[in-house]
């Protein structure tokens, strides 16, 4: 039996399967405040513009580059330098070489599983940034996108 694809080096995947790879969390997609002092990357409960918060996906995700100037294409040459991640993400995970955790919708087949485990943003994002002023934001910095959900769903 064929190994499932996800589980190859991330190198071997095609551009298709490296896009499977995103379980749809949106956590990537929370605006992230960087302390100027010591360089730590805090997380908040505010979406980027395009995030629809219920589907936990980008609204322009073909073209959101040219939308928003700070939105990041993951590819395996910047994955090392971008220290943001959540310890979540598929990404991350594979490139650490490890597992996707048993949520993971490739693991499931079904879509819906990273929400049923609680590790998507659905529910939880609080305002969109074109909502929020950006002396605000520290207001809304949240701890749980850098955390593991914490009890088990399986």
């Amino acid at each position: 039996m064929e190994e499932p694809f996800w589980t190859r080096p991330l190198d071997e995947l095609t551009r298709a399967q490296w896009e499977q790879l995103c379980d749809g969390c949106g956590r990537c997609c929370l605006v992230k405040l960087e302390d100027e002092d010591t360089g730590a990357i805090h997380h908040t409960s505010v979406g980027c513009a395009l995030l629809n918060a219920d589907s936990c996906r980008c609204r322009a995700y073909r073209g959101r580059q040219k939308k928003a100037a700070d939105c990041v294409r993951l590819s395996l040459r910047n994955l090392a330098t971008i220290a943001w991640l959540p310890p979540t993400c598929a990404y991350r995970l594979r490139f650490e070489g490890r597992e996707l955790p048993a949520w993971h919708p490739l693991v499931t087949g079904d879509a819906e599983s990273v929400h049923a485990a609680r590790v998507s943003v659905r529910g939880r994002v609080e305002a969109s940034e074109d909502q929020i002023e950006i002396e605000d934001l520290p207001d809304f910095i949240a701890l749980w996108p850098k955390r593991w959900p914490k009890k088990r769903w399986l």
